[in-house]
């Protein structure tokens, strides 16, 4: 359990680990869609001089300051009503700072189980990637990502990104996943499971949950594939099966649920089955979106729909918003995110969704948009029956 403390006692805490033993921080969950939507900090070493650097993430832009240790301090106490939570590192011991809507402070302590002698200070360091090139991840060499050396193979440069990018999403849900228990994970149209993988060696190899992993493809060949490596790895919780999303009930409670790139209304369905569920944590990467484009008509935007692959773009796009405000109304709090680079493929949207107790109040509003654009889309359906 956590201790409820002051924001003065917080300062002292910031105030003593912001030193050559502070590994880092990161600030995510916002409050508003607007402004930051996370903050990471990290020491560096500047011109022999120990200051910290704060990422800000804004818009798809990320911008860089170097603070002192006092400043830095401050900048965290200032930016921290704005979000839900923060997890900061010393080389001794970890911190869960969660902060409610009122401003209460709940903070969970924990001794550091692997300690560092040094801390990374350099000040134009490579991304620090959650899974790190040059130390070989046993999943990545068989999915030909990595050699037995560790070293990121050219052309699956951006595979390995992605990855630790959809690893990111995960970081900042971790409150949200209990570690008394086993926690239990389906994973619809798994496909080939990099980011299946990618999350059970995270969450049990790395963080040490208690994990249970279920993936679900259409693919025989792929899911004896999958299978074959996960006994491999001694991943005795980690199971593929062969099933359509739709019909798939074997299972009576899941704790999140993840689609990546399930094929159009599939999605809806991932999606259905997650708030049957009751799930505490939602992550869908939409794909292939074309429902809504066959349905999509007005008058008012009749010249800009015109145009077939506007159109084909809008329509993705609407039927995203209007998911994330059916779960908004579900009790979730949705969140439209940046997956991957545009340049590196077109399906950059990721839909995360937390459990909470709040219905979203914005039905009347969608109404109006569903009857603007004369839409009706199936997770609207499913839900309604």
């Amino acid at each position: 359990m956590g201790r409820i403390l002051s924001m003065r006692e917080i300062e002292e805490i910031l105030s003593t680990s912001l030193n050559i033993d502070f590994r880092g921080a990161v600030i995510s969950n916002p409050r508003s869609k607007e402004g930051i939507s996370k903050m990471k900090m990290r020491p560096v070493l500047h011109r022999d001089k120990l200051l910290f650097q704060c990422e800000e993430f804004k818009n798809n832009q990320v911008f860089h300051h170097n603070y002192e240790a006092e400043e830095a301090v401050q900048k965290l106490i200032r930016v921290m009503p704005e979000f839900k939570q923060m997890n900061l590192e010393t080389n001794q011991y970890s911190y869960t700072i969660l902060i409610s809507r009122k401003g209460k402070v709940t903070v969970k302590k924990k001794l550091q189980q692997n300690q560092v002698d040094k801390v990374d200070l350099s000040h134009n360091r490579e991304k620090n990637y959650i899974l790190k090139e040059g130390k070989a991840v046993p999943f990545l060499v068989d999915l030909g990502v990595m050699t037995t050396e560790g070293k990121v193979i050219g052309a699956r440069y951006d595979k390995f990104r992605q990855i630790n990018r959809f690893l990111e999403f995960i970081e900042d849900i971790l409150p949200q996943l209990e570690k008394g228990r086993e926690v239990t994970i389906l994973d619809f149209g798994c496909g080939k499971s990099y980011l299946t993988f990618a999350m059970y060696y995270y969450l049990h190899e790395l963080m040490g949950y208690d994990i249970r992993i279920i993936g679900l493809d259409l693919k025989e060949d792929v899911i004896e594939r999958c299978n074959e490596l996960g006994r491999k790895y001694g991943y005795q919780k980690l199971t593929f099966l062969k099933g359509d999303i739709a019909a798939y009930d074997g299972l009576q409670e899941v704790d999140m649920v993840v689609t990546l790139h399930a094929c159009d209304t599939a999605t809806d369905h991932a999606l259905y089955k997650a708030v049957k569920w009751k799930a505490g944590v939602i992550l869908s990467v939409p794909c292939c979106q074309h429902e809504l484009n066959t349905q999509i008509v007005n008058d008012i935007l009749a010249p800009v729909l015109s145009y077939g692959l506007i159109k084909e773009r809008m329509a993705a796009l609407v039927t995203d918003a209007l998911r994330a405000e059916y779960l908004a109304g579900q009790g979730y709090e949705a969140q439209i995110l940046e997956f991957i680079d545009m340049e590196h493929t077109p399906k950059n949207i990721l839909i995360r969704a937390v459990k909470t107790k709040k219905r979203g109040n914005n039905e009347e509003a969608v109404k109006t948009c569903e009857e603007f654009l004369h839409v009706s889309p199936t997770l609207k359906k499913l839900l309604e029956q």
